[in-house]
């Protein structure tokens, strides 16, 4: 079977390393790359730099990555699907979850795959912490709580931290517990000048019971990617920054000072940090997606889950705005 021909459109930041990982795939050959900003990293190396998204169907692709500012995703994604070529869109999906189902309905109506970029959800933490789960290491699971705070990035202009963001952490929790969030209530902050949040904190719960917990900024000097998960066994802790997974186990030697049992609930037991093979996230999500082209079994992000992402997002920017949760 002859190699999928990949299309890329947009070669920033986060182009570039589509464009990086796409020519070490197997079984996909980068044939074309469109961005009418040119080339600022250098990336396309044989391969001419087209002008526009219609100059990229012309080449004659099978599949392509939309890596452009949020508010290009719609119009890039339906005249994809339009040409028939199955398509990874980064995230957010979209600017708004009008553009968002026309773009789901649109490769839905033509059997065309429509993917998301959550590349988090192939973080190696992350695919180590559901394997584990799904085999009931920590029971039943009682909370999911995340961190991701950073500095600011200035080539982020077109949206604020929640979809730029908190859609990761949102995406991740949803998947990490099998289950849609059901209420959301956010509060959010504006200390960069901006139009958009740079601040935002988000609390709610899933349909399965399980609470949940984001704090998710760009003003902290620090970059930090955390992911906890507490059930009746003890706590799993993914440090996606560093792919490092820890469990902390519930104690089983009983406790003599009982003033510090009643208080405490539990006790500290043994500490284990995991190894395990340590994939780039990025990798795996293009092998998911040609899976996906090529009918076998996968784990790509479709864009039905994407357009349910940005709706708990949507949700909660509308609860900090309004001062009150929101059913979903």
């Amino acid at each position: 079977m002859a190699n999928l021909r990949a299309g890329l459109l947009g070669v920033g930041m986060m182009g570039r390393n589509h464009a990086r990982v796409l020519r070490d795939v197997e079984g996909i050959d980068l044939v074309a790359i469109a961005d009418p900003g040119g080339d600022p990293h250098k990336v396309a190396g044989e391969l001419e730099i087209l002008p526009d998204i219609e100059a990229l169907i012309a080449a004659g692709i099978d599949i392509a990555v939309v890596a452009v500012p949020t508010a290009f995703h719609e119009d890039a994604a339906l005249k994809l699907a339009d040409a028939g070529v199955h398509t990874l869109v980064e995230k957010p999906i979209a600017h708004s979850l009008e553009a968002g189902r026309r773009m789901t309905d649109a490769f839905a109506a033509r059997g065309l795959v429509g993917a998301v970029g959550h590349v988090e959800r192939f973080n190696p933490a992350l695919q180590e912490m559901r394997r584990r789960l799904e085999a009931g290491e920590l029971g039943d699971v009682y909370q999911i709580a995340t961190r991701r705070q950073s500095t600011f990035p200035a080539r982020i202009a077109d949206v604020g931290v929640a979809k730029d963001l908190a859609s990761h952490d949102i995406d991740l929790t949803s998947w990490v517990a099998q289950s849609e969030y059901t209420t959301v209530f956010a509060q959010t902050a504006h200390k960069s000048g901006r139009d958009y949040e740079d601040m935002i904190t988000v609390t709610g719960r899933l349909a399965n019971g399980v609470i949940v917990n984001h704090l998710v900024n760009w003003l902290s000097p620090m970059k930090e990617r955390i992911t906890v998960v507490t059930g009746d066994r003890g706590t799993f802790i993914a440090d996606t920054a560093t792919g490092d997974l820890t469990f902390y186990a519930n104690g089983t030697i009983p406790l003599e000072w009982e003033s510090m049992l009643a208080f405490r609930g539990v006790s500290e037991g043994d500490i284990t940090r995991f190894s395990f093979a340590k994939r780039e996230p990025l990798r795996v999500e293009h092998e998911a997606f040609r899976d996906a082209v090529l009918g076998k079994p996968n784990d790509v992000v479709t864009m039905e889950q994407g357009l349910r992402t940005l709706e708990v997002v949507e949700g909660a920017l509308s609860s900090a705005a309004n001062g009150a949760s929101v059913a979903l």
